[in-house]
């Protein structure tokens, strides 16, 4: 795919545009990683950026909110909207407090979102939610009754215009930092599960599912 096809003069890079990517290959993995975005937006001269889950589903990024909440009121009507999502991947240390920085996956979608009517259809983008937490949860649990469907907006925003920014790699240092007796490197980061806690009023004869403790 060409690599120009989601770039446009509002998702260019321009801060280090080398670390800049714009083929949907490379947004979609990092889409896929993450599990909160950033939804940010402007209300008669107010900024607000509200954190919330989301899920990717082809070309698509659909996210879910109270039918009763002003982030999904005002996106449904069609204002123009910009969603981010960042993944951490280590602290870079350098020799000199200038060039510390972080290594990083992000990306930023800039579009207007739709309101998803269709049940069906509200329904499919709900489980792509769940799956999108835990593979494999949709099918154990309860789905969602008529009017849980009513109190639940979903909103999809066509990935049509998009870009990554990515950092990778050691510090860089000025050239003549380089002989400081300063440790410098990369303190890697990851977001790992822990050991599941059960719910106090789970009962004790219900084992947890093999998708949960692998």
């Amino acid at each position: 795919m060409d690599n120009s096809t989601l770039k446009s003069v509002k998702t260019n890079v321009k801060r280090i545009p080398k670390r800049g990517a714009y083929n949907r290959e490379t947004i979609n993995s990092i889409l896929d990683e993450a599990l909160i975005c950033h939804v940010g937006f402007v209300v008669d001269g107010q900024p607000y950026v509200i954190p919330t889950g989301f899920a990717r589903v082809g070309e698509d990024l659909y996210i879910h909110g109270s039918a009763a909440s002003r982030m999904i009121r005002e996106l449904s009507a069609g204002i123009e909207v910009c969603v981010t999502v960042t993944i951490l991947d280590g602290l870079v240390l350098a020799r000199s407090a200038f060039h510390h920085s972080m290594n990083y996956r992000s990306v930023v979608v800039l579009g207007r979102a739709k309101l998803v009517t269709d049940d069906d259809k509200k329904c499919d983008a709900l489980k792509a939610l769940t799956e999108h937490f835990v593979r494999g949860r949709w099918e154990e649990v309860r789905w969602p009754t008529e009017l849980e469907l009513k109190a639940t907006s979903v909103l999809k925003l066509p990935i049509n215009e998009a870009s990554a920014k990515i950092r990778t790699g050691p510090p860089i240092d000025d050239e003549e930092d380089y002989s400081m007796n300063v440790w410098a490197g990369v303190i890697p980061l990851t977001l790992t599960p822990n050991e599941p806690v059960p719910d106090p009023k789970l009962p004790p004869d219900i084992e947890l599912p093999e998708h949960l403790s692998q």
